[in-house]
């Protein structure tokens, strides 16, 4: 499983590379391809690919771009990346997600990266039983901030492993102090690994159906309202 943007690569992008470590040498860089922005290219430093360097490179810009339209911005790499992620969601196995479904018809759904110590994290898992009453699914995936060798991705993997996923995750969230458990998935690294591929950096990260990402917590109220769905 892995989402990243495919580009043409510039000729000279060895040389631009080259003239980035001579400035950081500690650093990894990856030109992504042409920005939007003349005589730019997109750039990814380690995880992070919010970055633009010139053609000669001699400026690094860091940061949103955005486009001047009638009457709007709109933030270019964003509108990029929903289209991604829509992608994205489309192609997980929904059988390695743990979700928790609409009461009655289901109107909308919402794909989570989640870490279970995110404290934000386990204030938003309190409406999810508001957010299926009212007709939104709720996918989980598991995005343990700390990395693959922490206690967030243990718990995450106990969780995923369980034979009753949703409670587990429910008690981890909760604070309780449950027994790590392990099995042959490989869906909490897959995921974790995809958000750090789709730019997800902080959690929770809720993506909607059209691939827009809603960062941080926010009430099942406010998410509805984003939606534009009627109560």
């Amino acid at each position: 499983m892995g989402v990243l943007i495919s580009c043409s690569v510039p000729a000279n992008d060895q040389e631009i590379i080259n003239k980035l470590k001579s400035a950081r040498s500690d650093l990894e860089y990856k030109i992504l391809g042409p920005s939007d922005i003349p005589g730019f290219f997109e750039l990814q430093i380690g995880n992070d690919s919010n970055f633009y360097v010139s053609s000669d490179g001699k400026f690094l810009l860091d940061g949103d771009v955005y486009l001047i339209g009638d009457g709007d911005f709109s933030n270019v790499k964003e509108s990029k990346f929903s289209q991604v992620r829509k992608i994205a969601m489309s192609k997980i196995n929904k059988d390695d997600l743990i979700i928790f479904k609409a009461n009655n018809k289901t109107k909308a759904v919402i794909s989570v990266f989640t870490d279970i110590d995110c404290g934000f994290c386990r204030k938003l898992h309190k409406e999810v039983s508001s957010l299926n009453a009212l007709g939104v699914e709720v996918r989980y995936l598991a995005f343990p901030r700390a990395g693959l060798d922490s206690k967030s991705y243990q718990k995450a993997l106990s969780a995923w492993c369980s034979d009753d996923p949703k409670e587990s995750l429910t008690d981890y969230k909760n604070g309780d102090d449950k027994p790590f458990l392990e099995c042959g998935t490989n869906a909490v690294a897959e995921q974790y690994r995809l958000g750090l591929e789709l730019g997800i950096s902080g959690t929770p990260a809720i993506i909607l159906e059209d691939g827009s990402l809603v960062p941080g917590y926010r009430t099942a109220e406010a998410l509805i309202k984003i939606m534009g769905l009627k109560t």
